[in-house]
Formats: structure tokens, sequence, C-alpha cells
């Protein structure tokens, strides 16, 4: 891939060129030059776009696209070109698939579908066998294929000695266990946050106890044990407190929060739209700003669009049944600039590589040319127009959001999303 890029602002703090307006040559995937009114004697293709941005490629810690055995709902192909006209260029593709990723074979089978394509994919195998929670999957087999981490997609461990165990297991070669912060004993059949809200709608509420108590458990085993363990998505005010002081203590502890649940709070339930309905709830307002401090000071380590394409049939019937989840790749830059500034939107989707085994790339010369190319203040409603998934159960469908990705440029080869 050889390119002249025009007139680019870079965003990126690692780099020399921080906020500088200027051209990149990029020769062979490499940037071979920075600088102003940069020449074209190799008459390279020029890329110039309105209000051009660029900065490290983007990363998402929790994707799941279906494939193998739900194609109908995304196939990795699609959902990496998702992923790419989104701005990702490395995603973390969870074992929610018919069956479970959770072998040597099954994580070879991801690796390749996504071979030589734009977007890096890491995959993350199921922590036991088929996701029941009842035997350690084979992880260190997984490891040798390519496994990142090891995590049963939005399925607490309810044993404590199991958990235990696996990350005692892991610690042996450095695996990073991924705990679901639910005791499902305690949230019974509730489908939302209990609060004013579900008794208001009369519907069965999940307590911010259940997550809180099973993220008091894991980090107590972790204590314990040793190893790396990652929870994903966090969603309330007490959860990002016992975070924080497990971090203080030094404990070798990481998180996540799905971006809608720093953008919305349970009050959205009140015509009870489906799309609102994921796991965990959507909480209190107290908690969405608890949730945002903690992003900001850093005791949350990454913002994921926990990206997750379901079927039609499974939205459209009454809240009690229908199934937790929304897509959220499009929607993510867009919906984290109402939040956060420029500067912080683009760090909190350049942060967390490094604990799944990858490494940031600086947009210096001589360096691999992975860019996220965006323009940062575009402004607009996300509507079904905006979703490249096969699925369109988008809970930010009708929100005004701030900022819309071009493209990427990695692994030498440039995807754009330009209509």
């Amino acid at each position: 891939m050889n390119v002249l890029i025009k007139s680019a602002t870079i965003i990126d703090t690692k780099s020399e060129f921080h906020n500088q307006t200027l051209d990149i040559l990029v020769e062979a995937g490499r940037i071979s030059k920075i600088g102003t009114a940069l020449e074209n004697p190799n008459h390279y293709d020029i890329l110039e776009l309105e209000n051009l941005h660029i900065s490290q490629g983007w990363f998402d810690s929790s994707v799941s696209f279906g494939e193998p055995g739900l194609e109908e709902r995304e196939t990795i192909v699609n959902g990496l070109k998702t992923a790419a006209y989104s701005g990702f260029s490395t995603v973390a593709i969870n074992a929610n698939s018919h069956p479970v990723i959770d072998t040597n074979s099954d994580i070879t089978f991801i690796t390749s579908r996504a071979l030589n394509h734009a977007v890096k994919v890491l995959p993350i195998g199921a922590l036991t066998k088929e996701s029941k929670g009842v035997d350690l999957a084979e992880l260190y087999d997984m490891k040798t294929a390519g496994a990142v981490a090891y995590y049963d997609y939005q399925k607490p461990i309810t044993n404590a000695n199991l958990m235990k165990i696996a990350l005692q297991y892991a610690s042996n070669f450095n695996g990073l266990v991924c705990s679901f912060p639910q005791d499902n004993g305690i949230a019974g059949k509730g489908v939302m946050n209990e609060h004013i809200t579900s008794t208001t709608l009369g519907l069965k509420g999940i307590p911010a106890l259940a997550e809180e108590l099973q993220v008091a458990r894991d980090l107590f085993l972790l204590e314990y044990t040793g190893g790396k363990l990652h929870i994903p998505t966090i969603s309330t005010a007490k959860s990002v407190e016992l975070v924080r002081e497990a971090k203080a203590k030094k404990l070798d502890v990481s998180c996540s929060v799905a971006i809608h649940n720093l953008f919305f709070d349970d009050s959205v339930l009140n015509d009870f739209n489906t799309h609102y309905k994921v796991l965990p709830p959507l909480r209190t307002q107290s908690d969405v700003d608890a949730l945002i401090a903690g992003v900001k000071d850093g005791t949350i380590d990454m913002v994921t669009s926990d990206h997750n394409p379901l079927n039609i049939e499974e939205k459209k019937v009454e809240f009690d049944y229908a199934t937790y989840g929304t897509i959220g790749l499009e929607s993510a830059f867009g919906a984290l600039q109402t939040l956060f500034s420029l500067k912080k939107s683009v760090e909190i989707l350049t942060r967390g590589k490094q604990r799944f085994g990858t490494e940031n790339t600086p947009i210096q010369l001589g360096n691999a040319a992975n860019f996220t190319l965006f323009n940062p203040d575009a402004k607009y409603t996300f509507t079904t127009q905006d979703i490249v998934s096969k699925s369109k159960n988008a809970i930010f469908e009708g929100e005004s959001l701030k900022g819309k990705s071009y493209g990427i440029l990695n692994n030498n080869q440039l995807v754009l999303n330009i209509k």
C-alpha cells in the first residue's frame, strides 16, 4: 500500500507530531515521510478528506460476530468490514457462537477466517467447555493457537473454586481470565436494573448487588491466587470503587465498561424499547456518573462497544422475552465524543491493547502504518443508514452523535467508508 495522505491532523500523544496538520507518505505499509506539502514523485494515490484527522488504530476489547453457527446474525467477514468502517483496526472476538469457541481448532478457524484482513483479530476462547461453567476448557491449547484471553461471554462462573483454579492454572502461562460480573442467585429473573423505574414499569429488577458481590468475590480470589483478571463491562458505582481499591493493592486486574452504560440510564426504558435491554442492564444516573469518572481517572481501563448482533425476532418480542444485547461498533466514536473531548475519546479508543497481548504503534517515521482516519466534527442523528452490520439491533438509533470514522489503514491495506 502506497499512499500520500494530505493535510491530516495527527491526534497521538505518543508522537512528536501530535496536534499538527501534516502530509503523511506511506510506502509499502510503513510511514516514510511526515511533513508539509510533501511531493509525490512516484505518483502514488492521494488521499484528501474533509477535516481529516488520524490517530493510532482504535481497539475494541469485546465484539461478537456469531460465526461459526450464527451467521444469520453476523459473519466474520462482514463483522470485520463493520469494524474497519467504524475505525477499529484491532478487535477481540468473543466465544459467543454456536458451537462455542473452546478448542485449539476453533481458535484456528477464527484466525484463518480473518487472515490477511486489514483488521487485526484477537480471539477470546471460552473459559469453560461449551461455556457451561462446569469444567475448564483447554486453555493452554487455545493459547498455542492464538487465544489472547478466556471468557464465557455474559455467563458468570458460579463456582468460586472453578474460578480459583482457572486463575491459578492460567498464571502458569500468563493467561488472562475474564469473569462476567453477575451473581445469578441475586439477579434471579430480573430483566433491568432494580430501582424506581423497574418498580414503576412492573418489571423484575437486577440489583446492583448482583454485580458487586461477584466483583468482590473475584477480587478476593485474585488476591489469594495471583494471576491476571479482567472484569468485562462493569456497570455500578460500587464496582468502580472495588476495582479502584484492588488496583491500589497492586492486584493484576483490569476492567471495561460498555459505551451504552456511560450514555444511558435506566429511565430510557419507560417505553419498553427492547433495544435498551442489555446486560449488564442500564443503571442509575449516579452509576453513570461514577463510571464516567472511572474512565477519566483510569480505574476503568477500556470502553467497549460490546457489539452483539442479534436477529430481529430476538428483539421484536415482549420486553421480558427479548434477548440481551446491542450492536455498537458503528456508533462508538460518535457516542464517546458526546461525553469526552476529542483527545480523551481517542485515548480511550487506543488504550487497553497491551492487556490483550498487542502493542500500540505511534505515528512516527519508520513505523508500520496503523491508522484510524476520521472527522471528529461531523454531527448527525444515528439511523439504520449508518449500520453496516447484518443485524440492526442498535441501542443508539435516533441519538444525536458527534464524529464519524472514514476507515482505517492497517496491515498494508486501506479500507474506507466513503459513500
